[in-house]
């Protein structure tokens, strides 16, 4: 040991260690403005031509885009049946995650397959699959098209569509949670006399809360701008079962960007603003 060493100053009691200052990645300064930089790349220029075109309308011309009767009732639609999609997916997804991670069977890791099926399958064809399984002559519509009902070209195919693309999203948020959530708590509950729905209401339910909005949220964002596997067995009428995405594809092909683009920045505000209450929620349940 050299005297340089040994005359070295000895750290102040209580004094914090020095941390080292190398880091995988760069400083927060260079993270942070590549961060930033990305972001407006991808999702904030975009957005804000969208806005921009928007804007070469006067305020009349583009209230008569958003508010035509036409394209209200195409918001009824979308946003109606991407709410009762993303709500069935919530508790759907929630015993299929359930049933993943509490239960051993055979096929097991089958069916955890299939699970992310809706992922890798291209849109178009799962509505050609759909279409072709809930119309009046397919293998699942020529059952209920004796009593009058009718499982496609109408909203029923549009809200069965979305429960297809949607359910992934759901599961697979819930699963990890699911997996985490100490077993010890559980049986504690149980040895204090509390019932197995007690023990899920006030042990499990709280635990996985975060999970199920995000995941409500994830699968309601995505069942809004579908268009693939909706645009086969809608029926795509007028008033009637015509989405909000095939309005915009409509006015594009029609060389109306400008109506378009205030068509989706509509779209774009109710979403952004739904996904805020989602937000709001979450952070007051982790108070």
């Amino acid at each position: 040991m050299t005297s340089a060493t040994l005359n070295a100053p000895l750290p102040a009691a209580g004094a914090p260690a020095r941390r080292s200052s190398r880091r995988v990645l760069p400083g927060f300064h260079i993270t942070l403005g590549f961060t930033l930089f990305y972001l407006c790349l991808i999702v904030l220029i975009p957005l804000s031509a969208l806005v921009f075109k928007t804007l070469t309308l006067s305020w009349e011309q583009i209230w008569a885009a958003v508010s035509s009767p036409r394209v209200v009732a195409s918001y009824r639609l979308t946003f109606g049946a991407s709410l009762i999609a993303a709500l069935v997916n919530l508790v759907s997804g929630l015993l299929v995650a359930w049933v993943l991670v509490r239960y051993e069977f055979p096929g097991k890791k089958i069916v955890d397959a299939l699970v992310d099926l809706p992922f890798a399958l291209p849109t178009a064809v799962a509505g050609i699959s759909l279409t072709a399984l809930l119309a009046g002559n397919g293998w699942i519509g020529q059952l209920f098209e004796p009593y009058g009902i009718k499982l496609a070209y109408n909203p029923n195919g549009v809200v069965i569509a979305l429960i297809f693309i949607g359910l992934p999203f759901v599961v697979r948020t819930v699963q990890p949670v699911l997996e985490d959530v100490e077993k010890e708590l559980e049986e504690a509950a149980l040895c204090l006399g509390a019932t197995r729905l007690q023990t899920f209401l006030r042990v499990i339910f709280p635990a996985i809360l975060p999970a199920l909005l995000t995941g409500f949220a994830l699968a309601f964002a995505r069942a809004i701008g579908e268009y693939g596997s909706v645009i086969f067995i809608a029926g795509n009428m007028p008033m009637v079962s015509e989405i909000t995405p095939l309005i915009i594809i409509s006015k594009l092909e029609q060389y109306d960007y400008a109506g378009a683009t205030a068509v989706a920045v509509v779209m774009l505000l109710i979403s952004f603003a739904m996904l805020f209450v989602i937000n709001a929620l979450q952070a007051w349940q982790r108070k």
